[in-house]
C-alpha cells in the first residue's frame, strides 16, 4: 500500500511540471541575474589564510552556476601551495613568468599563456622575480552543486621534495 501523502505527491509534480514548462520556453529574453559586469575591484581578496603566499580573489557576484573564476596574485620570487583537486582548472596569464610543477611535468609559462591542470593530479605554480596575475577558471561549481568537488593541499613543498623524482 502506497503511504506517500497525496499533497506533497502533488507539490512535487507541480514543480516538475513548472521545470518542464520552463525548458519548453527558453526563448525568453528577460535577463533577471543583477550582476552583469562584476568588476575586478570588486574582488574579495583573500590574504593568509591558505598556507602559501598567493592571494585569491573571489568574485563573489558573478553569476555562473557551473564555472568558478578567480584571480589570483603570486607574489614574485614565490609560489603556491602544492595541491590537487577533483576539477580541471585553467590558469590564464596577465602579466608576469613563471613555471609549473604538474604531477611529473615542469611547463614554463609567460604572459598570454593559458596553464592547464588536469583533474586529482599534484600541482604547484611558481613566480618569477615578478608578481605574477592570472585569472583562474575552473569548472568547480559545477562539482560543488553534484557534491562531488574535492580539494587536498600539501602546503608549501614542491613535487620532487613531497614524492621525490619520478617519471
Amino acid at each position: 500500500m502506497d503511504k506517500t501523502n497525496p499533497k506533497l505527491s502533488e507539490e512535487g509534480l507541480q514543480e516538475f511540471m513548472q521545470l518542464l514548462n520552463r525548458l519548453h520556453s527558453r526563448d525568453d529574453q528577460h535577463v533577471t541575474e543583477p550582476n552583469l559586469v562584476t568588476h575586478s575591484e570588486d574582488a574579495h581578496w583573500l590574504r593568509g589564510t591558505t598556507d602559501n603566499p598567493s592571494h585569491l580573489g573571489l568574485l563573489l557576484h558573478l553569476p555562473m552556476k557551473t564555472v568558478e573564476f578567480f584571480l589570483q596574485v603570486i607574489p614574485g620570487g614565490t609560489a603556491s601551495d602544492l595541491q590537487r583537486h577533483v576539477h580541471e582548472s585553467i590558469h590564464y596569464v596577465i602579466d608576469g613568468t613563471g613555471r609549473s610543477e604538474i604531477g611529473d611535468q615542469v611547463v614554463e609559462w609567460k604572459k598570454g599563456d593559458f596553464v592547464f591542470t588536469p583533474p586529482w593530479i599534484w600541482h604547484r605554480h611558481y613566480a618569477n622575480s615578478q608578481d605574477v596575475h592570472m585569472i583562474i577558471i575552473e569548472n568547480s561549481r559545477l562539482l560543488n552543486g553534484l557534491d562531488a568537488d574535492l580539494r587536498e593541499s600539501r602546503g608549501s613543498v614542491s613535487f620532487a621534495d613531497e614524492f621525490g623524482a619520478q617519471g
